[in-house]
């Protein structure tokens, strides 16, 4: 069936493209100049973007699914206008085998709700010690690989996974904390830290791993250029100033490094702490003021290119125990993008063109994919968001199964209305007439 989106504003992250009736025909976008089509919609005062695309969630499958599943997960990410994301492999088991990914992608095909990309462990068990088969993974369909939640303490086990990742045509994702510098931390490592009386994670922890995982990088690509391949670094939830301007450094110098942000760390600082609200408690920690400053001009200039929600949802069971014991983790899917919205483009005046970029192209040049752009011919993943539309951040209202938020009782602006996958619709909000 065709559907035409009638006086929609288009904008991608080559800019705002004025406005279009735009036809959607077999998956496709089949003109920017409207069409007959048995479905219409009318989009007037509505944005018209490409659907988001998200490198870095946890969606629990396998192992964890009083915390979240598929089902819910996908759905959650098509509500917040994602049209695909890409699933972390810290589950129970670990995944790591080429039939796992084979497994959750033919599950996935069968529910409604974004598209699944999963993440491969980069070493067993997560260990760090022996490399998975990546050539066998991204024949079996696996988008990234990455040890996420770990740290990879053996430099010469990450450079060989870069190599042989490289081969393979993935990239590699790491958590860049140095363990032991990071210790027993819960939050910034930083006076208030002291005041509240807990223990810290300090930002000289992101860093050296950081540094340490470029100079990896810098040895990777000396080695695999000979091969005729070029190893690519995705450094995940760069949260400190420091973090940040290693990753310039390296990219200013040409290393094939791409840094990612979240947008917890972009809006909220390590003040939420006063209230003793494990909430707030995700890892890497939030940081200063004048870290989420440097992070925004980061994100401005493209230092940090794409924005990860590092949606990690956990019962509210867990989340209730004491700031020493509670997990680590923010769910985020659903409010990432009014979140963002409100905060950045509203807010502080950042072109709303540049934070379609960073949650869409910039995601998927780290997971191999091609530029999202509206344009006759390209794939009808779309979103549809009123920037007229506020609302308040309501937790009962989730469809993820952690129905808790830091951001809970906020307005927001901009919240998708409507998202679509390959011209199918998986998230329509009651308010689209």
């Amino acid at each position: 069936m065709r559907l035409l989106i009638k006086n929609a504003r288009l904008v991608d992250g080559s800019g705002e493209l004025g406005t279009a009736d735009v036809l959607v025909e077999d998956g496709r976008i089949a003109s920017l100049a409207g069409g007959d089509a048995e479905q219409v919609l009318d989009a007037v005062g509505r944005w018209l973007a490409p659907a988001l695309t998200d490198p870095h969630v946890h969606l629990r499958t396998p192992g964890q699914e009083t915390k979240e599943d598929l089902a819910t997960g996908l759905a959650a990410a098509a509500r917040g206008g994602y049209g695909a994301v890409a699933a972390m492999p810290n589950t129970e088991p670990v995944v790591q085998e080429p039939e796992q990914v084979r497994a959750l992608l033919d599950e996935a095909r069968a529910l409604p709700g974004a598209r699944l990309m999963v993440a491969a462990a980069l070493t067993e068990n997560q260990e760090g010690r022996r490399l998975t088969p990546a050539l066998l993974l991204a024949k079996a369909g696996a988008a990234l690989l990455t040890d996420d939640g770990r740290s990879n303490e053996d430099a010469g086990v990450l450079a060989r996974g870069l190599i042989y990742a490289a081969a393979a045509g993935l990239a590699v994702a790491v958590h860049a904390e140095d363990a032991g510098l990071r210790g027993g931390g819960v939050m910034n490592d930083s006076p208030l830290a002291a005041e509240l009386g807990l223990a810290g994670n300090p930002p000289e922890a992101e860093a050296a791993r950081i540094a340490r995982d470029l100079e990896v990088l810098r040895y990777a690509v000396r080695k695999a250029g000979a091969l005729g391949h070029e190893p690519r670094l995705y450094l995940q939830h760069v949260s400190t100033a420091r973090g940040a301007a290693l990753v310039a450094a390296a990219q200013a110098e040409g290393l094939p490094a791409m840094g990612e942000v979240t947008p917890h760390h972009l809006t909220l600082t390590e003040e939420a702490w006063r209230g003793f609200d494990a909430r707030f408690k995700v890892a890497p920690p939030l940081r200063t003021a004048g870290d989420v400053e440097a992070l925004i001009g980061a994100l401005e200039r493209g230092e940090l290119s794409a924005i990860g929600s590092d949606h990690a949802p956990h019962t509210a069971a867990e989340k209730d125990r004491d700031l020493e014991n509670a997990p680590f983790g923010i769910p985020a899917l659903e409010v990432a993008f009014p979140l963002l919205y409100t905060e950045l483009v509203e807010r502080r005046g950042l072109a709303l063109s540049l934070l379609i970029e960073r949650m869409t192209t910039g995601p998927r040049a780290a997971l191999g994919l091609a530029p999202a752009r509206l344009e006759d011919g390209a794939p009808a993943d779309l979103m549809l968001f009123d920037p007229a539309q506020r609302r308040i951040v309501d937790p009962a209202r989730f469809v993820s199964k952690a129905r808790y938020s830091p951001w809970a009782g906020r307005e927001l602006a901009g919240w998708p209305l409507l998202t679509l996958v390959a011209g199918k619709e998986v998230w329509r909000d009651s308010a689209l007439a």
